[in-house]
């Protein structure tokens, strides 16, 4: 936007338009007493030839046409360097337009002609932003597929061979037999987590709908820590409610917000079991709703950290369903957060490793 009138393109042509017709008339001027000298003395070298010219076309049509042709000398040698200009934008735009998105304007002056150039390399850095966006998007599509056929084959191919052998009456006795059943149906019972949580994770990126409804957390995570109990024993873990004695309340989609403080929770007792303890709190700050999961125990290597809300990423590289699930959990719990306007985070130090929600509190 230009802020000063006087620095814009049109009071800048107008005034070498002024300025190239004024030094034009000037010019002008100067050549008619030069031509006036001659024209009536036999000091020029050629004055027969002047006199005819003069009497040919006349002094004042000679004068006119004088002045034309030198406001046009003028006007062009003074917007030399605005017409360069324009042209050095024209190359840069056909450049940009053949896909070197590298090309960067020299932005000149306070005038249109500057303000074209800042706009046209903003809008470059927007489209090769979004030309890279989506290159990301189809590599990690690909990604996705690749990860979704592993884990998905994997139990899928246990359960096969254990029914192959069931139904091949390969099996010594009852016993054997109903450890096999046993085993199909905990990889069935995996395949379908994994399959639901897969459905989860599309619906929740795909930016789906939310039903929202005031939220009590106090009661919400006391409510889910009594749930978990019996997790928290069988690990020989021991949860400690840190709750105010007041309500804070959120404006949620319940269900999925029991989704992502549930992912948490599961999070913490499958990584945090040698150190005992998992610590749930909640409090408000600053128009914001606070709740933090922590687990004790190994810290997480930095560089980690920001990985552990990709999909399919898992802490300790291993694709083993008896210390990771379906390597979706935190994804879902990210992307359902970010779906109430919330910001989830991570951070892990001196053996504590805790996960942060923040939620705008209810109006």
């Amino acid at each position: 936007m230009i802020r000063k009138p006087w620095k814009s393109l049109r009071f800048k042509m107008l005034y070498l338009f002024g300025l190239s017709a004024l030094a034009s008339l000037l010019t002008t001027g100067l050549l008619y007493l030069a031509a006036a000298v001659v024209y009536s003395s036999d000091l020029f070298i050629f004055p027969d030839l002047l006199r005819e010219l003069l009497d040919n076309f006349g002094l004042p049509a000679t004068i006119v046409t004088a002045s034309l042709v030198l406001f046009i000398i003028y006007f062009f040698a003074l917007s030399r360097s605005t017409i360069r200009y324009l042209m050095g934008i024209s190359q840069g735009i056909e450049r940009i337009a053949e896909g070197d998105f590298e090309s960067h304007l020299p932005v000149q002056g306070g005038d249109e002609l500057g303000a074209l150039a800042d706009n046209i390399n903003k809008m470059t850095a927007q489209l090769k932003w979004s030309i890279e966006e989506e290159r990301r998007a189809e590599k990690a599509k690909a990604e996705l597929v690749t990860n979704v056929s592993h884990d998905l084959r994997t139990p899928l191919t246990s359960i096969v061979g254990y029914l192959g052998l069931i139904e091949e009456d390969r099996y010594r006795d009852e016993v054997e037999l109903r450890h096999y059943v046993q085993i199909a149906y905990e990889k069935s019972m995996r395949l379908k987590t994994m399959i639901d949580d897969l459905f989860e994770f599309t619906r929740t990126s795909g930016g789906m709908g939310l039903r929202l409804s005031p939220i009590n957390l106090t009661q919400m995570l006391g409510q889910l820590a009594a749930q978990f109990r019996l997790q928290f024993e069988q690990a020989e873990m021991e949860s400690r409610l840190t709750l105010p004695d007041h309500p804070i309340i959120v404006d949620a989609d319940g269900d999925k917000l029991v989704r992502v403080f549930e992912n948490l929770i599961v999070n913490a007792i499958q990584y945090g079991r040698d150190g005992r303890q998992v610590d749930i709190s909640v409090w408000s700050d600053n128009g914001q709703a606070i709740v933090e999961i922590a687990n004790y125990g190994e810290p997480l290597p930095s560089a980690v950290i920001p990985l552990l809300f990709e999909r399919f990423y898992r802490a300790e590289h291993s694709r083993s369903h008896n210390t990771g699930g379906s390597g979706l959990g935190l994804a879902i719990a990210k992307n359902i957060v970010e779906l109430h306007q919330g910001a989830i985070s991570a951070a892990s130090d001196q053996g504590r490793t805790t996960f942060t929600v923040k939620l705008p509190l209810a109006k």
